[in-house]
């Protein structure tokens, strides 16, 4: 599985991580949106776990985690969305992003082989620190499915080994300290930290957390293996509802065009 993610960060240009939300607006219309982001140009795909204390993200995420869970959206769905991504997209990873609660209470390993089952490549939970990596990453890793870590601006040179202990898939860089889809760091400091981190590791960086524009994507695909996109595809979910798939592949397009030239237009 975890050769997917491997496979999906080529040498000559970023590779575009899109996130969406499960069952936004409701489970029936998620094939097609993440189709869309698919024939838009996404490399990765980031499927949103809907849950009802979301602490990690802004106002776009947090109102399609309530209409998510309000269209009755359960984990049973998410995995089901998965399993049938996986069999429409044989090759493109999907990484499944979201909290704790869903993830564990059933057990790690219920988690981590219905994750195997549906064809999942890694997990993000954002509220599992690495001092706690036993509640889930043993488990995951043992079904072949990558723990994807976060990074900050706050994630200093004693902390990073920590970080990047048992991780795998990519580390995911959050370019600001604060919420998603409210701010976007400055590019400079983004240029630092992917330098500073990728001194430490082999695994690619996606850095995140407010882009928005083909310009701002363009500028990370410079620097960074990843770019990741949102709170920005989510607010298109969010304005035309179950008629979501084609603004978001031709936004997702405009996006991936920005990023298969960036290098070229730095290097020109």
């Amino acid at each position: 599985m975890s050769s997917r993610l491997a496979n999906a960060f080529p040498a000559d240009r970023a590779a575009l991580v899109c996130f969406v939300t499960a069952g936004d607006p409701d489970a029936a219309a998620t094939p097609a949106i993440l189709d869309a982001l698919v024939e838009g140009g996404a490399d990765v795909i980031e499927l949103g776990m809907p849950f009802t204390d979301p602490m990690a993200d802004g106002p776009a995420i947090q109102a399609a985690n309530l209409r998510s869970l309000a269209a009755g959206t359960k984990t049973a769905d998410i995995l089901a969305i998965a399993t049938g991504f996986r069999q429409r997209h044989p090759n493109v990873p999907v990484v499944l992003m979201g909290y704790a609660n869903p993830m564990t209470r059933r057990g790690p390993e219920w988690f981590a082989d219905a994750c195997a089952q549906a064809g999942v490549d890694g997990v993000i939970c954002v509220d599992i620190p690495v001092e706690e990596d036993a509640a889930l990453g043993p488990a995951l890793r043992a079904k072949g499915i990558a723990p994807i870590r976060l990074a900050t601006p706050t994630t200093d040179a004693a902390r990073l080994p920590a970080v990047l202990e048992g991780a795998g898939g990519f580390l995911y860089y959050v370019s600001v300290a604060g919420i998603t889809g409210k701010q976007q760091a400055v590019q400079a400091s983004i240029e630092e930290a992917v330098a500073r981190i990728k001194a430490s590791t082999d695994l690619p960086i996606a850095v995140g957390f407010g882009v928005r524009t083909p310009e701002q994507a363009a500028a990370i695909g410079r620097v960074a293996d990843g770019v990741v996109v949102g709170s920005a595809i989510v607010e298109i979910v969010s304005q035309h509802g179950a008629d979501a798939a084609g603004p978001v592949r031709d936004y997702v397009r405009t996006l991936a065009d920005a990023i298969a030239t960036a290098r070229q237009t730095a290097t020109a």
